[in-house]
């Protein structure tokens, strides 16, 4: 097995790797657009989910409300939450450690209630007496002031909001965020100043537009990152349920604890039920959105006495050390893929690395010097065979000629020949075979790690994640192949066989201008060690003699 054909198995491979990976993302039908008269800009005009009462106990909840009602802003070091007080839900988020845009001076808004794309996170109180089942519509809560935000000696701020129905009941909904945190707890006190026992059951669900108007279109020559509906339960770690899923029927599990997320690029949003509770996972399909939800269970509260009952939201990036500590299996979200095996220990050796030198892109240098020095014994096997095999072919010429076209014979030959001569014929393919999942892992490493978005290596390349401008390393990487192409033994002799060798460079670059600028300079950097390493071998074959006698 020669190099030159160990180069075009990876571009089949890649290739067919990105195809199938587009047709992934292309096979579902794609939904209508969304209408500004379909989504509209009233957050609390919403599905509301039935109760474990019987059904009917539910009334519609699209009666208006009379009573004035307004945006409540919270403000942190990490989070700029918009809540509106009708419902109290989180309408608006900005995450203020994250720019939009590289270099912008808007934030990243994660969450956000407009005329052409709806993604919110409601919660509220049904059942019996649950304010957010009255007939009239949704209750307006009461905040203290209109804006709230954690001073520099704080560590915690809580916002309290209120509602109070007919009965005197009093439904106290808190949020709570803390410094340094993505984290938000929202909490409801039931306080029953009647006579009658008070019967309630929380629900959290997260809203979202079937289409992002504002979503960059996807190139084809690159995977997407998934956007859409996931769930977490005690059976299922980690589960994908898109909005086609969504339309084609409602989600119903039952779980100890569990979550409930809307996915998308490098961030995500999160109900995270209460842990030692059954809660009950939903979801539904209304005009062009989709809901997921939980349900946990019905409490009663005895009159004169008082209940909290408290989930938890993530509104953030996708850290994996956060994530895992705010929810079993939430980290999960960061999607490697069938390959997680291969890059969670790739991102993992990245984190270290980066933690020394401080520079991701150094990181990824230094983590291919890794990949490529663990792989040495597989590359020296790979040219030793190489060498061989190219001393060989007299040989296998004369077997042609002896056996013509008995392949049988040709074959039994063939072996006979490699076992005395001790040759593998695979030799050549092994470090290829190793290598492509690595890469296809380190791809999905750098597609899904938040740590690399917006992050420098040096000079022109200011975001790793992304392609680069100016395909510097792209024409590099295609002049290293190049280079790696006039080294290597070939016993290609076909004039077609050799053009297509000859284009191979070219193509790989080709490819390489669309991929971010991390895996592009991970492929230039394993390319420039390749050859250092077959230099190195080869003089190691030429001492043996090996090399001297296969290129004569």
């Amino acid at each position: 097995m020669e190099s030159q054909r160990n180069i075009l198995l990876i571009a089949l491979l890649l290739v067919s790797f990105l195809i199938w990976q587009q047709w992934q993302t292309d096979k579902a039908p794609k939904p209508e657009p969304v209408l500004a008269s379909q989504s509209g800009t009233d957050s609390s005009d919403a599905f509301v989910p039935e109760s474990d009462l019987a059904d009917g106990d539910i009334p519609a909840t699209d009666a208006p409300v009379s009573a004035a009602r307004r945006l409540v802003t919270i403000t942190t070091d990490t989070l700029k939450l918009s809540i509106d007080t009708r419902g109290g839900d989180v309408v608006h988020a900005e995450l203020l450690e994250h720019d939009d845009e590289l270099n912008s001076d808007d934030k990243f808004v994660l969450l956000r209630n407009g005329t052409d794309f709806v993604h919110v996170a409601q919660s509220g109180l049904i059942g019996r007496d649950g304010p957010d089942a009255r007939a009239d519509g949704r209750p307006v809560y009461q905040a203290e002031q209109s804006a709230f935000e954690l001073a520099a000696d704080q560590d915690s701020l809580s916002v309290p909001m209120t509602y109070t129905n007919d009965q005197g009941v009093v439904f106290t909904k808190t949020f709570t965020l803390h410094r340094d945190q993505h984290l938000v707890e929202v909490s409801y006190r039931i306080n029953n100043r009647s006579a009658e026992p008070v019967q309630a059951q929380l629900y959290a669900q997260l809203k979202q537009s079937e289409v992002d108007p504002d979503a960059e279109g996807g190139n084809a020559l690159m995977a997407s990152a998934y956007r859409g509906p996931a769930y977490s339960t005690t059976d299922t770690r980690y589960t994908k349920y898109d909005f086609q899923d969504v339309r084609e029927a409602n989600l119903n599990q039952t779980t100890e604890g569990g979550w409930v997320g809307m996915l998308q690029h490098y961030f995500v949003a999160a109900w995270i039920a209460p842990e030692q509770e059954t809660n009950q996972l939903y979801s539904r399909a209304r005009s062009n959105e989709g809901i997921i939800g939980f349900k946990a269970p019905l409490v009663d509260v005895a009159p004169g006495a008082e209940q909290t009952l408290t989930a938890k939201l993530w509104l953030g990036p996708k850290l994996q050390d956060e994530m895992a500590a705010a929810a079993t299996n939430l980290d999960l979200t960061v999607d490697y893929g069938w390959l997680w095996f291969i890059a969670q220990p790739l991102f993992k050796l990245l984190q270290f690395l980066q933690g020394f030198v401080v520079n991701w892109g150094l990181a990824i240098v230094l983590t291919t010097f890794a990949v490529r020095g663990i792989m040495y014994p597989l590359t020296k096997a790979q040219y030793t065979s190489m060498a061989k095999m190219r001393m060989l072919q007299p040989k296998l010429v004369a077997l042609r000629e002896r056996y013509g076209d008995d392949r049988q014979k040709m074959s039994q030959g063939m072996m006979e020949l490699y076992k005395k001569e001790k040759v593998n014929p695979l030799g050549g393919c092994l470090p290829i075979l190793v290598q492509m999942p690595i890469f296809i892992s380190l791809y999905w490493v750098l597609m899904e790690s938040v740590e690399l978005r917006h992050a420098p290596f040096f000079l022109w390349i200011d975001d790793l994640s992304v392609r680069d401008p100016y395909f510097v390393l792209p024409i590099l990487m295609g002049a290293s192949m190049f280079v790696i192409q006039k080294m290597s033994p070939t016993t290609v002799t076909d004039p077609m066989q050799q053009k297509v060798m000859q284009f191979m460079p070219i193509i790989f670059t080709f490819f390489f201008l669309w991929f971010p600028a991390g895996l592009t300079l991970y492929w230039l950097v394993s390319n420039v060690v390749t050859i250092a390493q077959q230099w190195y071998i080869f003089r190691q074959l030429e001492k043996k003699g090996l090399h001297s006698k296969a290129a004569s």
